[in-house]
């Protein structure tokens, strides 16, 4: 028989964010950003050792 009692209530903690899907929003944004600058800083150490 199945029981009356409901399996989850208002009151139960949420489950923790993981830390991955926390910071997936920001990647499109992120991702170009630090490459212009590992692209800047490649570029200035070529000239700097020319």
């Amino acid at each position: 028989m199945s029981s009356p009692e409901p399996r989850h209530t208002h009151d139960d903690p949420d489950q923790p964010q993981d830390a991955v899907e926390a910071i997936v929003h920001a990647m499109p944004v992120v991702l170009p950003v630090v490459g212009g600058v590992l692209m800047f800083l490649l570029a200035f150490i070529a000239v700097y050792m020319a």
